[in-house]
C-alpha cells in the first residue's frame, strides 16, 4: 500500500514550478483553447499560470502543492481582501495581454458562472492541475484536501466553476454538486457548471 502524497502550502520559492505545473496541465483543457487567442497561446497560458495560478494565491497563502509540485491547487479565501497596489497594477497590465480580444467574453462568462456561488462566505477553487506524467495517482484530489478539511472544520462551503463534464464528475467525488449550469457568454460555445461543496458534518 503506497504512502499518501505529502501536501503542503506553496511558498514563494515554489512559484516557478507551480506555474510550470499548471501550464503543462492546462493545454488539453477546453477552456484554454476557448479563452486564449491562438497567436502566442503557449506564452499566454504560461503568464496566466504564473500570475493567477501561482503568484497571486501564493502571496495570499491559498495555494497547496504536493511536495514535488507535480500537482497544485489555487484557491481564493472567503476573507480575501484587495490585492496590494503593485500586484494589482501587474494584473491590470497583463490581463489584456493574456486574453487579448477574448477578454470581454471571458470576463462576462466568469460572471455567468458566478451566479451559482453561495451567498455566504466560501472558498473558491481558482485552479487545480497535475502534470501529465503524474496523473491518475490521486494527487489532484490530495491537493484539494487541506482546504476541504478546513471547510468542514469552519462550516464553510467550497465552490468552483468548470467547463467540462469530466471535471464535473471528478469534483463530485470530492463532494461537490452542480448548483448552476449555463453556457459561455456571446458565443455559447462551452458549457459552464458552477459546483458547490457543503461542509460535512463531523
Amino acid at each position: 500500500m503506497s504512502e499518501p502524497p505529502v501536501v503542503r502550502k506553496a511558498t514563494r520559492a515554489d512559484v516557478p514550478r507551480l506555474a510550470a505545473t499548471l501550464a503543462v496541465a492546462y493545454p488539453d483543457y477546453r477552456w484554454t483553447s476557448w479563452a486564449l487567442p491562438e497567436d502566442g497561446r503557449t506564452q499566454r497560458l504560461s503568464r496566466w499560470a504564473e500570475l493567477w495560478g501561482a503568484l497571486v494565491p501564493v502571496l495570499a497563502g491559498t495555494a497547496w502543492v504536493t511536495d514535488d509540485v507535480s500537482a497544485a491547487a489555487a484557491w481564493v479565501a472567503p476573507d480575501a481582501g484587495e490585492h496590494a497596489a503593485d500586484l494589482q497594477a501587474v494584473i491590470d497590465r497583463d490581463l489584456p495581454r493574456v486574453f487579448g480580444a477574448r477578454q470581454p467574453v471571458v470576463l462576462a462568462s466568469e460572471r455567468l458562472g458566478a451566479l451559482g456561488r453561495p451567498e455566504e462566505p466560501h472558498w473558491w477553487l481558482h485552479a487545480v492541475g497535475t502534470r501529465p506524467a503524474a496523473r491518475h495517482q490521486g494527487l489532484g484530489a490530495a491537493v484539494l484536501q487541506p482546504v476541504l478539511e478546513r471547510c468542514d472544520a469552519d462550516r464553510v462551503p467550497a465552490a468552483a466553476t468548470v467547463y467540462t463534464s469530466t471535471v464535473v464528475r471528478w469534483l463530485q467525488r470530492s463532494g461537490f454538486a452542480v448548483t448552476h449550469s449555463t453556457r459561455t457568454a456571446v458565443d455559447h460555445e462551452l458549457p459552464i457548471w458552477t459546483m458547490v461543496r457543503q461542509p460535512k458534518r463531523s
